[in-house]
């Protein structure tokens, strides 16, 4: 696990010794994602220039040592990430005629790079299974391409400096460009009212004017040409999820038992590869499914303990670690609890800004952050249950949305808003002391935890006009972003927010938009810039597009079988671990965002949310702002959600001071 960064000139440039300081100043801002060797690579004659920052994770020697060459002299690259399935390739390489000889070391970067001199660069990567960007520099017809992994696990930026006329950048992180000397970045106010509703910047668009994400599954080539006119070519898709997804479904499989079986061979395969490092390797653990069967196949791989980690808090409202023991000593693990503390999460606010350098609001970046920290002192590399969720049907929007719909739609719009207005008026806190009271009489998978939190959501969003448009809403952090703008707010329309796509029914399409957006926006994301920033290698062996198939091969009716999301992820675990220590409320990596913000985080957000402050953020609303600062104060609500956003918001202005249009 790397980053990379680099910049393509117009022109050549005299000065070589220029570019390589410059590349070395952008190289140095990613030290945290590779403090193990950087490297720079320039040719002033063309005006190229490549930075690496490099964890290493396989093949510790110099021989890994980025940018590199290859054998035949024609690419030079840079590549954040890892390569699964490295040594399959490197095999087929050696068979070839003529090919794969005088390898210099074993590192996965040399054998991808032999993979594109080989087959061309679209075939490298279609048989590249991982986590990944590349920047490729073609000497021979002097183009750039960017390229990143199906999933969207790593980040790639890129854009011009000096508001367009300067140089194309590229890095794995903003700080990176924001590292060169034309740097000039100017805040995109057109993504705040998105970013308001969903706690994310997402998509293709970045918090910079003119400086863009490549999406998922694509590639970027540049030429110097290119450069030159300031209009740079359309990413082309290399993968789509989409059509993926459609591929599986046109081969379901209907029987429930030969369903795990599929899931099993092509999950624990994905283990069985992930597992591969020159470095101590663990796993976190949370006690939840997806966490649990990660592990449990793990272990089922191993023929000693699997190192595994969980996190414990001092408030026990928000503290698995003891569910996450009772897995680990099922199972066997040689299992580490890191104790932590409120204080300590809390003390994490204020570097936020830093760490994720472009707003993020999803408040479980507390945690995530926390426990990369701690893991990091034991292990280089750990396996997540991330993307379970997403391709297995584990949200409880999915089971949630078609039910309530389905009532729904039978009501006139009029009387779902005055249904609204009566859920709202009872308020979240005598909510959650009904479900307290009365959960203890329900099943598990029916108490639910800040229920008064999900009754004020869904009383937000009973005006809905379809199913899309529900989900949307649910989905959403703030459904009224715009009006924290002043004047900028479109009022977008949820059912406006996500594409329509066809031959998909409507849960299918929930489970496609949660891995094509809140995936790849905000959950990785959270999972990159948090371990990253203590250099600790995450990998989530459900994003391999072998278990994606096998995912999208099983009807959503199976997948979520009977009422219970992941139903088949259940039925494999329980395989391996007791029922009674797996089937509880979903949690979810949550803090207690509202007493926080009343309490400790009070002289720290209030200071952000004076009117000083928000000067500085003119196309806030400050008189909205602070009087929804107010009601959150006095408990009148829930808010700290919305307020989150804001306050991410206005730290990240004040820690990077954007232009403004």
């Amino acid at each position: 696990m790397c980053g990379l960064t680099g910049f393509l000139l117009p022109r050549p440039e005299r000065d070589a010794g220029g570019l390589q300081a410059f590349t070395r100043a952008m190289t140095q801002q990613l030290n945290h994602r590779g403090p193990d060797d950087h490297g720079v690579w320039a040719d002033a004659n063309i005006g190229i220039a490549l930075g690496h920052a490099r964890l290493a994770i396989i093949d510790l020697s110099p021989a890994g040592h980025q940018p590199m060459h290859s054998a035949c002299g024609r690419y030079v690259m840079v590549f954040n990430g890892e390569i699964y399935n490295y040594q399959t390739l490197r095999s087929k390489l050696q068979g070839r005629s003529g090919a794969g000889h005088g390898w210099r070391g074993n590192s996965d970067t040399e054998v991808l790079l032999a993979a594109i001199a080989t087959w061309g660069l679209q075939s490298a990567l279609e048989a590249a299974v991982g986590m990944f960007v590349i920047a490729l520099w073609d000497r021979q017809q002097q183009t750039l391409t960017l390229a990143r992994d199906r999933f969207g696990e790593k980040p790639l930026y890129y854009g011009f400096a000096d508001g367009g006329r300067g140089p194309l950048l590229f890095g794995s992180e903003l700080k990176s460009l924001m590292a060169h000397p034309h740097w000039q970045g100017t805040l995109a106010t057109d993504v705040l009212e998105d970013y308001l509703r969903f706690g994310c910047v997402g998509g293709a668009a970045s918090i910079f004017q003119g400086v863009a994400k490549l999406p998922p599954g694509s590639l970027l080539k540049v030429s110097i040409a290119d450069v030159q006119s300031r209009q740079l070519p359309e990413p082309m898709p290399w993968w789509s999820a989409e059509q993926a997804a459609r591929d599986a479904m046109a081969a379901p499989i209907s029987d429930h038992d030969a369903a795990i079986t599929a899931v099993e061979q092509a999950l624990s395969q994905s283990i069985r590869s992930q597992r591969l490092a020159d470095v101590p390797l663990g796993a976190f653990l949370s006690g939840g499914v997806d966490s649990s069967l990660v592990v449990a196949l793990m272990q089922q791989q191993s023929d000693r303990p699997v190192r595994t980690f969980s996190v414990g808090f001092d408030d026990h409202r928000y503290d698995e670690s003891g569910h996450a023991e009772a897995v680990a000593k099922h199972l066997g693990t040689e299992h580490l609890t890191l104790q932590a503390t409120s204080a300590m999460a809390l003390d994490l606010v204020p570097s936020l800004a830093d760490i994720y350098d472009e707003p993020f609001a999803d408040s479980s970046q507390l945690p995530s952050v926390l426990i990369s920290k701690l893991t990091r002192e034991h292990v280089t590399v750990a396996l997540s249950g991330d993307g379970g969720d997403e391709l297995f049907g584990g949200y409880n929007r999915h089971l949630w949305v078609p039910r309530i719909w389905r009532k729904l739609r039978q009501l006139p719009l009029p009387a779902r808003r005055t249904l609204g207005s009566m859920l709202k008026a009872i308020s979240v806190d005598a909510y959650d002391r009904l479900m307290q009271l009365g959960g203890r009489f329900l099943p598990g998978r029916l108490q639910v935890r800040t229920f008064g939190e999900k009754l004020h959501k869904l009383a937000a969003v009973l005006e809905s006009i379809d199913q899309q448009a529900l989900f949307a809403g649910v989905a959403s952090m703030n459904r009224e972003p715009a009006s924290l703008l002043q004047g900028l707010g479109k009022g977008n329309s949820p059912d406006a927010l996500f594409p329509t796509l066809q031959g998909f029914n409507d849960v299918e399409w929930m489970l496609l938009m949660d891995t094509l957006h809140y995936l790849v926006d905000d959950v990785l994301v959270k999972v990159d810039r948090a371990s990253m920033a203590s250099s600790l290698e995450v990998r989530v062996p459900f994003l391999d597009p072998q278990v994606f198939h096998a995912a999208w091969r099983i009807p959503v009716e199976t997948r979520l079988n009977n009422g219970q999301g992941k139903w088949v992820l259940r039925q494999l675990l329980y395989r391996h671990v007791p029922r009674q220590l797996i089937d509880r409320p979903k949690m979810g990596f949550a803090v207690p965002l509202d007493a926080w913000l009343r309490g400790p985080l009070r002289d720290w957000a209030e200071d952000l949310l004076s009117t000083a402050s928000l000067k500085q953020m003119p196309m806030l609303d400050a008189r909205q702002i602070q009087q929804l600062w107010q009601t959150h104060m006095k408990g009148q609500g829930h808010h700290a959600q919305q307020l989150w956003t804001v306050l991410q918001l206005l730290a990240w202005q004040r820690r990077w001071r954007p232009r403004l249009a």
